[in-house]
């Protein structure tokens, strides 16, 4: 229903500014004299006075009431939890990669990644490169398997040799890895934490072909996610002990 606007006047404001300036027109034509506007004048300050105070009552309320609402958001947005483990599909996965490589920092680790996705240039252009050249970006090291050694030297290594930033990446740590999973480790300059990107070789988190395999769902671990300790357990461990 709508609300009729003429009910937000102050009714009563207004008959006293108009009583006073009748008052103050009689007197000026003779008709009432001072003794009669004095009473008036009163009147309207005391009616004056009187819409002040429910004016302030009335913040007083409002501001109660944003106070409750304020307090109210705050424990509906303590009880939500942030999820540890953030699944990334088809769709997200280029821009996800993206703003996470645009973010690291520091040292970066590359644990058990498949090599043969950089043996073209637009996939190296889009997953390595930007790892490499990012200006945050110190340090970039490699744990892989031992079965690409051929792929690092053939194909991975002479594209990172052109770059101008190639004294960032250290010589590679060369394991026999039988896990599955694969994770590119690094400091965040959002969270100011480490953080990882996971994903695991094979059917459905890769896309298989006979030239290469491409990511098609990653997962984006948070730093206050528990698996995020494992997984820089996980990679201190092969780096400390080189096969």
């Amino acid at each position: 229903m709508k609300k009729n606007p003429f009910l937000n006047y102050e009714w009563d404001a207004i008959a006293g500014i108009l009583a006073a300036v009748v008052a103050i027109i009689l007197h000026f034509l003779h008709v009432i004299d001072e003794h009669i506007i004095l009473p008036v004048v009163l009147t309207l300050m005391a009616l004056l006075f009187i819409n002040f105070i429910r004016h302030t009552r009335n913040n007083e309320k409002s501001a109660e009431e944003v106070e409750h609402i304020h307090r109210m958001v705050g424990k509906i947005e303590s009880s939500l939890s942030t999820p540890d483990i953030l699944l990334i599909g088809p769709r997200q996965l280029r821009g996800a990669h993206q703003e996470f490589l645009h973010n690291i920092c520091g040292e970066v680790v590359l644990f058990n990644v498949c090599l043969s996705m950089y043996r073209t240039d637009p996939l190296y252009d889009s997953l390595l490169r930007p790892i490499i050249e990012n200006p945050q970006v110190s340090t970039v090291h490699f744990i892989l398997d031992s079965n690409q050694k051929i792929l690092w030297d053939s194909e991975v290594l002479p594209r990172i040799s052109n770059s101008a930033d190639s004294r960032k990446v250290h010589q590679p740590h060369w394991h026999k890895l039988e896990k599955n999973l694969s994770f590119i480790l690094a400091d965040s300059q959002t969270s100011h934490q480490v953080e990882a990107l996971l994903s695991f070789w094979g059917e459905p988190f890769m896309s298989q072909s006979t030239e290469h395999d491409i990511p098609r769902y990653i997962l984006h671990v948070q730093p206050h996610s528990e698996l995020l300790t494992q997984l820089i357990d996980l990679e201190r461990r092969h780096r400390v002990y080189q096969s």
